[in-house]
């Protein structure tokens, strides 16, 4: 948050860090992937100009990150799961709303098609908002 805007500067060698952290679950209690999400959202707010370029790659990262996130029969503390689909959620309706809904169109076939409950539900929460 410090850099603000300034952190367009450093986008991509950012966006290969978001990615790399959220591939890899790290232990019970998610730090990394937490902390992550929160830099996530804050990049998405300061750089908001340059992010819809970047949309398919995020959202891909984070749609495989809330299904890992689902299907983990792991340590993983409930309310810590539900704090990481919460944090892929904030970033998912942020990044919907930086690139005017395009977010929303390419999340219609994956609602469809999906037959998960929690995978759905944070969906949802993308497309009701407004």
């Amino acid at each position: 948050s410090r850099l603000g805007i300034l952190i367009v500067r450093h986008l991509k060698r950012l966006e290969r860090v978001i990615l790399g952290y959220l591939e890899v679950c790290d232990g019970p209690e998610e730090e990394a992937r937490l902390g992550i999400l929160k830099m996530l959202q804050c990049t998405i707010e300061h750089a908001w100009p340059r992010m819809p370029r970047r949309v398919p790659v995020l959202l891909k990262a984070l749609l495989k990150m809330i299904w890992d996130v689902h299907t983990d029969q792991g340590s993983t503390p409930e309310p810590v799961k539900a704090d990481l689909l919460q944090g892929a959620t904030e970033c998912l309706i942020l990044l919907d709303r930086c690139s005017e809904g395009q977010v929303k169109v390419l999340l219609e076939g994956v609602y469809s098609s999906c037959e998960e409950n929690c995978v759905r539900e944070c969906i949802r929460k993308v497309q009701e908002n407004t």
